[in-house]
C-alpha cells in the first residue's frame, strides 16, 4: 500500500501531517513575528519600524521585547522606509512592516530612491498581500507588489509558503547585507514544512514528485497557494497524471537552474501565485524559460482584475486559483505539449 505522503520529497523532511484533516494552520505573518524576535535576540543591530499596524504584522513580539529598538512611525509609509534607510546607513538592520498595499504600494518611490538606489540593507515587510485579505476588499488586496519590487535593482524578493519558512526567511535576510522585500499573507495556511526543511535564498525546492518515472507537467508555486497545488498534484497522480511541484519562495534571486531543469524534464509548466499574472512570479519564470528552454506554459493568478470583498476561500475560487483550477491548467498545458 502506498503511503499518502509517498510523493512528498523525503529529502526535505516536510510535515508528515500535511494531508491530515487536522493539519495545523498558522498565519504566515506569525512566522515573521517569531523570526524577527529570534533575529533580535541574536543580533543587537536588528531594529523594527512599523506604520501603525504592529499587531497586524506581528511585529508586536519584537516591539514588546525590544522597545528601545522599535519605532512606531504611524500612518506615514514614506517616512517609514526613509527612516529605515537612514538607520541602515548607520549600521543597523531595519525591518519595516505595513500592509503590502501601503508598503510598497504607497511608498515605492521612496523605496527606490532611499533604499535600493543606495543599496541599503532594509528589509521591507509587506503583510496582508494577495486576494486572501478577504473582507478588507479590493483597495487593501495587494495584487501588484511582486511586480513592483522585482523590477528594481539590488533587491531580493521572498514569498514564503508557510509560517515556518517565513521565520527562516527573516533569519536568512538578516545576513544578506542587501535590501529585501518579504511578502506575507494574512490568513492561516497549513504548515507544510518543518524546522528541518531546508531554506536558502535563491534556491527552489521540489516538494512533490511522481512515485515512479518522469513528471509530465511541472508546477511552480510561490506563497500561500502551495498547499492547494500539492493537493492538486496528489489528485492528478491518482488520475494518472504525474507532476512535480516546486516551491519558488525566492522570486529574486530566482533559481534558473531548477526552473530550466524542470522544464527540460516535463516540457510543460504551470505557475501558481496569488498575484496579478502580469509581472509576477509566473512572468519571472517565463523570462527564464524564454532565454533558456521555451516550453508551453499556463498561468494561475489574477487576470487583470481588481479584488473585492469576500471570504478568502471564496475569492481564491472565484478568481481561478483553487485546487480544481490548478488541475485544469495542468490538463490544458498537457494537451498543448502533445
Amino acid at each position: 500500500m502506498i503511503s499518502q505522503n509517498h510523493m512528498l520529497n523525503p529529502n526535505l523532511k516536510l510535515n508528515p501531517k500535511i494531508f491530515n484533516s487536522d493539519v495545523e494552520q498558522v498565519p504566515i505573518r506569525k512566522g515573521f513575528g517569531q523570526g524577527l524576535l529570534q533575529a533580535g535576540e541574536i543580533n543587537e543591530n536588528v531594529v523594527g519600524l512599523c506604520a501603525d499596524l504592529t499587531e497586524s504584522t506581528q511585529m508586536n513580539l519584537f516591539a514588546d521585547k525590544f522597545p528601545e529598538r522599535f519605532i512606531q512611525v504611524g500612518v506615514a509609509e514614506q517616512n517609514l522606509v526613509a527612516m529605515s534607510s537612514g538607520l541602515a546607513a548607520m549600521g543597523k538592520i531595519p525591518f519595516c512592516s505595513s500592509y503590502a498595499m501601503f508598503s510598497p504600494g504607497r511608498n515605492w518611490e521612496q523605496i527606490r530612491t532611499t533604499i535600493t538606489f543606495n543599496d541599503r540593507p532594509v528589509k521591507i515587510v509587506g503583510s496582508h498581500s494577495g486576494i486572501s485579505v478577504g473582507p478588507d476588499g479590493g483597495t487593501h488586496q495587494a495584487l501588484e507588489d511582486i511586480a513592483l519590487m522585482r523590477v528594481m535593482p539590488n533587491i531580493d524578493v521572498i514569498s514564503p509558503c508557510d509560517a515556518i519558512e517565513a521565520k527562516k526567511a527573516v533569519l536568512a535576510l538578516v545576513k544578506t547585507g542587501k535590501p529585501a522585500y518579504l511578502r506575507l499573507v494574512r490568513e492561516k495556511t497549513p504548515i507544510i514544512t518543518t524546522e528541518e526543511t531546508p531554506f536558502n535564498i535563491g534556491q527552489a525546492e521540489i516538494y512533490w514528485m511522481p512515485d515512479v518515472g518522469l513528471a509530465q507537467v511541472g508546477i511552480i508555486v510561490t506563497g500561500g497557494l502551495l498547499f492547494r497545488a500539492i493537493l492538486a498534484a496528489k489528485e492528478l497522480e491518482a488520475e494518472g497524471i504525474k507532476t512535480k511541484v516546486i516551491n519558488l519562495s525566492s522570486i529574486k534571486p530566482i533559481d534558473v537552474k531548477a526552473i530550466v531543469s524542470l522544464a527540460k524534464e516535463c516540457k510543460a509548466i504551470v505557475t501558481v501565485e496569488e498575484h496579478q499574472i502580469a509581472g509576477g512570479m509566473g512572468s519571472a519564470v517565463a523570462e527564464v524559460l524564454a532565454q533558456n528552454f521555451p516550453v508551453p506554459m499556463e498561468f494561475i493568478g489574477i487576470r487583470d482584475l481588481f479584488g473585492q470583498s469576500g471570504t478568502p476561500d471564496e475569492l481564491v475560487e472565484h478568481y481561478g486559483m483553487g485546487k480544481n483550477s490548478i488541475k485544469e491548467a495542468v490538463k490544458k498545458v498537457l494537451k498543448r505539449k502533445s
